[in-house]
Order: C-alpha cells, then structure tokens, then sequence
C-alpha cells in the first residue's frame, strides 16, 4: 500500500479555504498648502484592491481546464528518508466527474498495482499479491492528511489550480510574477503567478497550526500549450513535518478528451483483505 500512498500524496497539494473576502483598500490624503493661511486636503483616489484581486482570481480560474477525459504517462520519483522508493511510471485514465484509473508499474517488478476511484470509493489491487481492498472516499483525506474529495483528486491530475478559493489577505506584483497571499482553515498559501498569463509558477503551504508545523512546496514547470489549454508537465513538491518527503511528477505524455487508455476491470479472483 505504500506506492499507493506516496503516489496519492505526491499528488495531493492543498488545503481547506474559503471562499476569497476581502483586501482593505488603501487609502491616503495629502496636505497641500499655499501662501494663503489655510490648509487644503484632497483625496488621492481610493485604490480598490479587493477588486484587484478579484480580477485576479478571476483570470486564474478562466485558466481552468474544462475536459470530458484525461489520459497520462508520468514518471514518480519519491525520497522520504527510509520510505524512498526507485522511480515508478503511472497510467492515468479520467473520465470527469465519474471515474479515475491508475495502474502503477515498475520497469522490473512490472505491474504492480492498480487503483479505481470513484465518487463513493477507493478500490486498491495488488497485483503481486492478488489482493484487493474497498474504501471509503475519505480515505484520500487519510492518505493526504488534508480534506480532499473526488473533484480535488481529478483537478490535481489535470493539473488545475485547486485551493484557491481562500481568504486572500494580500498581493505583491513585480514585472513578470505576481505574488498572493491567502489564509485558510489548514494552511497559509503564497502562490505566485506568472504575470502576463496568470500560470501558477510556485506554491508554499505552511500549516496555520504552529504546533504541528506542517509545510508544502510545489512548483510548477514545463507548461506545455494544449489546444486553448497549459498544462504543466513538471512538478517539484516537497513536504516536510516530521521528516522531508521530496517528489518529483514528470509527465511523458497527456491527452485530453481522447477515449480512455488505461481502463481495466474489477479482478474476480483477488482476495479481499
């Protein structure tokens, strides 16, 4: 279970937030004056930063990838201490809002399990043992050790920008990147954008529970044009709590909307363990 584990985890990058409130405006008067004894006060007009921001979030979320199906080929490397394992490829077959396939092989070992996720249920398959086991959804929330769902599983896949409904409290823009600060129920998220497009270049988590000091730091590269779509085929991620988990997603190849590639059936034979 533990290459479905660090894969689950590998690609589960978030937090809960909120819906985005509001940034105070800024304001600011200055003092004016003449030879005349008296003072005069004008108004530099009011910059409205929650609208900003809004705009913002706005022309992230217009960068979200509408599809009917996802195929994928990727590459997973994981080093976590006496948890690393050698490289693994995955295949992942999507059909929105219904079903996600994942079969996970190893250039000698082969095969080595395959995974179905639906809205309801997680069914894991180890094809070594001929085992297979039923859970839960929230069991991705056990896994990841953040709330997580069907929806945020299939929009990491993708590669859509996910947890960014939060309380944004700030924002920092230079000339290529744009820096936003949001506050959630879990963690504190610094997402930098690029500043034309509005791609996600980096995110840091860092836990809002200082006594747990849970950290998360991704970032983004490699995007590559896909039709009106981006989609970013290389993502760095490490975690670190206790101990220091660094995963490495490497995608070979992606395709949206074609029919289904790595689909398979619920094995009869397997033992349910």
């Amino acid at each position: 279970m533990r290459y479905l584990s660090f894969f689950v985890v590998a690609l589960m990058v978030a937090a809960g937030c909120k819906t985005v409130k509001k940034v105070s405006a800024v304001q600011q008067a200055f003092t004016q004056k003449d030879t005349m004894p008296r003072i005069i006060i004008s108004e530099v007009p009011k910059v409205d930063s929650e609208a900003i921001v809004k705009n913002i979030m706005s022309k992230v979320m217009k960068k979200k990838i509408d599809f009917s199906t996802f195929n994928a080929k990727l590459k997973v490397d994981y080093e976590g201490g006496e948890n690393s394992m050698p490289t693994v490829t995955a295949y992942v077959s999507i059909k929105k809002d219904s079903i996600v396939y994942v079969k996970i092989t190893h250039p000698i070992a082969g095969l080595l399990f395959e995974v179905m996720v639906n809205k309801d249920s997680v069914f894991t398959f180890d094809m070594k043992h001929k085992t297979k086991q039923k859970r839960a959804i929230a069991y991705l929330q056990e896994v990841a050790k953040i709330p997580f769902d069907f929806g945020t599983l299939q929009d990491v896949l993708v590669g859509n920008p996910i947890f960014l409904d939060s309380n944004v409290v700030s924002y920092k823009s230079s000339v290529n990147q744009l820096l936003v600060l949001m506050v959630g129920d879990v963690f504190k998220h610094s997402v930098t954008l690029n500043n034309t497009d509005f791609r996600v270049l980096h995110s840091k988590l860092d836990d809002v529970d200082f006594n747990r000091n849970r950290t998360c730091d991704i970032t983004f590269e490699n995007y590559q044009q896909d039709n009106e779509y981006q989609f970013a085929a290389y993502r760095r991620i490490t975690i670190a709590e206790k101990s220091i988990t660094d995963i490495t997603l490497d995608f070979k190849e992606h395709s949206f909307n074609d029919p289904l590639k790595y689909v398979f059936a619920i094995p009869k034979n397997f033992k349910l363990k």
